[in-house]
């Protein structure tokens, strides 16, 4: 069991990408809406922090992605066909260096 849940809402295009991938049975209620819920671990809750200063998470442990974001979930779930791809998606979610200027640490001040 994940520590910590991505919600992606399903409606229209999204919810066809999750119908081809043979997800339905993933599809849960959530708020009323129809959702599918991404598990991950302490570290990548971290690392999402990290990254996406602005996110918030429910009661539940549970929060919903940036559109850019979430879209590129959706298209390494539909092409993974399954809701466990964190450690991979995580990769490109997260950019460590991400707002540093490029003359940051390791260049020696060139």
């Amino acid at each position: 069991m994940a520590d910590f849940y991505i919600n992606i809402f399903l409606e229209g295009e999204k919810l066809k990408k999750i119908e081809d991938a043979g997800l339905t049975d993933e599809v849960k209620d959530v708020n009323g809406k129809k959702a599918v819920q991404v598990g991950m671990t302490k570290k990548d809750h971290k690392k999402l922090i990290k990254g996406f200063k602005e996110l918030t998470f429910d009661d539940s442990n549970a929060c919903v992605l940036p559109e850019d974001a979430e879209n590129t979930l959706m298209g390494i779930i539909a092409d993974m066909k399954s809701l466990d791809v964190m450690k991979f998606a995580i990769t490109k979610l997260y950019n460590p260096l991400a707002g540093r200027d490029i003359s940051g640490r390791g260049t020696g001040g060139r």
